[in-house]
């Protein structure tokens, strides 16, 4: 929940207020500062605080000001002056705190946490676009209900380094992107960034249920790459043992992520007696659909129509299905994330680990690694054994890593030093690794394994651990 400081006074002020309680959800919380009796709504939620002084009085600013850690403030006074002097007060209290002002004067402030929305401007806007063969903005077109909407992309958040065709867009649609005040061109492989202005086109409530989800910094996976996950088991390639422990792993997958349904397709089946076996395993668990292929109708088939029909985030794979890299290589074009479960199966997972490699790739799965992390109730554990481009850029990284930390309300563990970076991974008990899926991991190995070197790959072929492999935009 954010917290927002809200400095209210005039007649504009009124219908402010009135439209902060229209529009309420639980996902923010807000402080208001008021000075006539006037400006209160009808209607109080227990979101809102209201405090009742003069703005300008820095000591009873300070007190609300401190009280809180506030994400945002939003000021509409009547008084040149009065607007400077508040904020003056927040200044000398929170000198990065992003405010937003309603100018009718022309101020001039040179402050990059300052959004100045100037009010005659937007007035004169809107009367304009009432006369003829003038064109009209985006608030008045079609039903005018909100059919168009513009969301920005916040740190933390879900849609945040995803490339726009990873993300599912049922009954709305991402046209347009601005990006350090310029328009990008939209295509598929262009990666949404923190402080990314998206603009968006569906129907009204579709566009509220997706700008809530952009929103939320945590919790979302297997979103945006999809609603559910999805189970696929080739009964001729595992035992009944293994069978059992692939079930009570996913079982436990199922019931921490915030997917809402768990799709398993059983295909080329052994006997009765097995597939009896899997579904008792899931007797009385909700949200459970079972899809039998008795035609041996081929892996990359069934998963590309069923990945299609079903919304599907996160494929569930054995690693035995990756013994042949080549006839596997195809998931790439699946664009989404691929759990591929290990030899040691616990039911249990307790730490996530991350073997940083190069920059680029590191950066887009970075807030998939802290929302598993979350959902999962693990912690987070960073390798940095291997030197990556320059020291500036590996540093960068670092901080990128512990910044996301930090909004995921975290901790993670940052283990640096000079030693085998795969063997202190194969130290790791109950662990999840959290990989970039790239197209090198499928191409043929020498049979001399000390000829290579990348951790990403070594890794890959590794097959004690589960591991969690996330597609990426490779430059």
């Amino acid at each position: 929940m954010k917290k927002i400081l809200v400095i209210l006074d005039g007649i504009v002020a009124k219908k402010l207020m009135q439209r902060i309680v229209e529009t309420n959800t639980i996902d923010n919380s807000y402080d208001v500062v008021y000075m006539n009796d006037s400006l209160l709504p009808e209607q109080k939620t227990s979101n809102i605080t209201f405090y009742k002084f003069d703005p300008t009085s820095e000591s009873k600013l300070g007190m609300v000001l401190d009280k809180d850690v506030h994400a945002q403030a939003l000021v509409v006074l009547n008084s040149k002056d009065e607007m400077l002097s508040v904020i003056k007060n927040i200044k000398q209290r929170k000198k990065n705190l992003p405010i937003s002002i309603l100018d009718y004067w022309g101020i001039n402030i040179e402050d990059s946490y300052i959004n100045i929305y100037k009010g005659i401007e937007v007035l004169a806007n809107g009367m304009v676009e009432r006369l003829p063969n003038i064109p009209v903005m985006a608030q008045n077109i079609g039903l005018k209900q909100g059919e168009i909407m513009e969301i920005k992309i916040p740190f933390g958040s879900s849609y945040a380094y995803r490339y726009i065709g990873s993300i599912e867009q049922n009954e709305w649609k991402i046209f347009g992107l601005y990006r350090n005040e310029e328009l990008v061109d939209i295509k598929p492989s262009l990666i949404l960034k923190p402080n990314d202005m998206i603009l968006v086109i569906g129907k009204p409530a579709v566009l509220m249920q997706v700008y809530n989800a952009i929103g939320k910094s945590q919790g979302q996976f297997p979103m945006p790459f999809g609603h559910n996950i999805y189970l696929y088991l080739d009964l001729f390639l595992q035992d009944k043992k293994r069978i059992i422990d692939v079930i009570q792993e996913v079982k436990y997958i199922n019931k921490r992520l915030k997917n809402q349904r768990l799709i398993i397709r059983i295909t080329r089946p052994t006997t009765v007696g097995i597939i009896n076996l899997i579904k008792n395993s899931f007797e009385r668990t909700d949200g459970i659909e079972f899809k039998m292929d008795y035609h041996n109708l081929g892996m990359i088939k069934l998963l590309k129509n069923d990945i299609k029909a079903y919304d599907i985030g996160m494929v569930i794979l054995t690693n035995e299905m990756f013994r042949n890299k080549k006839n596997i290589k195809e998931i790439l074009d699946l664009r989404v994330p691929i759990f591929k479960l290990g030899d040691e199966l616990v039911g249990v997972i307790k730490k996530t680990v991350v073997l940083i490699n190069d920059v680029n790739s590191y950066e887009q799965i970075s807030p998939v690694v802290f929302d598993i992390s979350n959902q999962l109730k693990t912690k987070t554990r960073i390798f940095d054994m291997n030197p990556i481009g320059e020291h500036e850029d590996k540093s960068n990284l670092l901080d990128h890593f512990e910044n996301l930390a930090k909004i995921f309300n975290q901790k993670i563990e940052i283990i640096t030093n000079e030693k085998n970076p795969i063997r202190e991974l194969k130290k790791q008990t109950n662990t999840l690794q959290v990989l970039p899926l790239k197209e090198e991991m499928f191409k043929q190995r020498f049979s001399w394994k000390f000829l290579y070197t990348n951790p990403d790959l070594i890794s890959f072929d590794m097959k004690k651990y589960s591991q969690l492999l996330i597609p990426i935009i490779e430059e």
